[in-house]
């Protein structure tokens, strides 16, 4: 079980959407979640490493007790794969999260804390990428980030926590979400509603990508959960 919570994944996901504009050609995201007290390994940044745009935090990159130092060290391998964003999770707000701010905008990490970035093409079309803040401290506002979405474009959102699509009434118009929190149940014994495997599902005309997480805590064990990180491309059904 230790052995399993060491291994280092890096899974390829491609998903085709109509809705996607044609001038993006392929968009390459490298996501990664609830990285705990983890390092990421050089071998995790090596196989991403060219085949990602920008890299997604999907929250949980601390928990109480992690030195600022190994964050710092994780947001600098990261930034070798590309331009980092992240939203907050719960186990951020345990240690005073000012430091983890003002660590984060040092190193020049956009947060998406009820907000959006905006990506546009050579051709005009716009991609915005939303975030929301910590459904697990009450923090979220999702109206919010939908405000923030002033312009029309291909939608999609990051949310700590996969509770996030309870909120969604299909009307949103958002194609993706990357959420992590669920760890897959860590050590998994029996099938849990609570605690979601990791892995794609499908929501009205919405995808999910929940991912198993890369890290663990309070134990550092897995079983039948294997770590995850994310290789994730966008196309469009008519760019091939």
């Amino acid at each position: 079980m230790y052995l399993e919570a060491q291994r280092n994944n890096v899974l390829e996901h491609r998903f085709t959407f109509s809705e996607l504009p044609g001038s993006f050609g392929q968009v390459r995201i490298f996501f990664i979640s609830d990285l705990h007290r983890r390092l990421v390994a050089k071998e995790i940044v090596e196989q991403a490493k060219g085949r990602a745009d920008l890299v997604v935090i999907g929250g949980d990159l601390r928990e109480q007790g992690v030195p600022l130092e190994r964050v710092a060290e994780n947001l600098k391998r990261l930034r070798e794969i590309g331009p980092l964003y992240f939203v907050w999770g719960n186990n951020d707000y345990e240690d005073d999260y000012h430091e983890l701010d003002a660590l984060l905008l040092d190193h020049k990490v956009t947060i998406l804390a009820n907000t959006r970035a905006l990506f546009e093409s050579g051709a005009g079309d716009k991609l915005l990428l939303m975030g929301v803040d910590d459904i697990g401290v009450g923090r979220d506002r999702l109206d919010l980030a939908l405000e923030d979405c002033e312009e029309e474009g291909f939608r999609i959102l990051v949310s700590h926590s996969p509770e996030i699509m309870h909120q969604l009434s299909g009307t949103e118009r958002i194609s993706l979400v990357l959420s992590g929190h669920t760890h897959g149940g860590q050590i998994r014994l029996l099938p849990s509603r609570r605690h979601m495997k990791g892995g794609v599902y499908t929501y009205g005309n919405t995808k999910l990508l929940l991912s198993n997480g890369y890290g663990t805590t309070l134990v550092p064990l897995r079983f039948r959960a294997r770590p995850q990180t994310h290789v994730v491309i966008l196309e469009t059904k008519h760019s091939r």
